[in-house]
């Protein structure tokens, strides 16, 4: 089951409590903070939004993620 819209609109980082971008799709991408440059995973369409699971990205896919 895919995230609901209104729910992508209303997540917030938990770190700085900025908007999140959606990278790939909503039930197995992730949802990505370019101003810390932390992404957290989404599975089976729940976003894992626990700062300590959010992983730091690499130039590369931050370049990627934010094109």
């Amino acid at each position: 089951m895919p995230l609901d819209a209104a729910l992508l609109d209303i997540l917030i980082c938990p770190i700085d409590r900025g908007t999140l971008l959606l990278v790939g799709d909503d039930t197995d991408g992730l949802l990505y903070n370019p101003r810390l440059r932390k992404a957290y995973r989404i599975e089976n369409s729940i976003p894992v939004l626990l700062p300590d699971e959010a992983r730091e990205v690499t130039d590369e896919e931050h370049r990627r993620f934010t094109a």
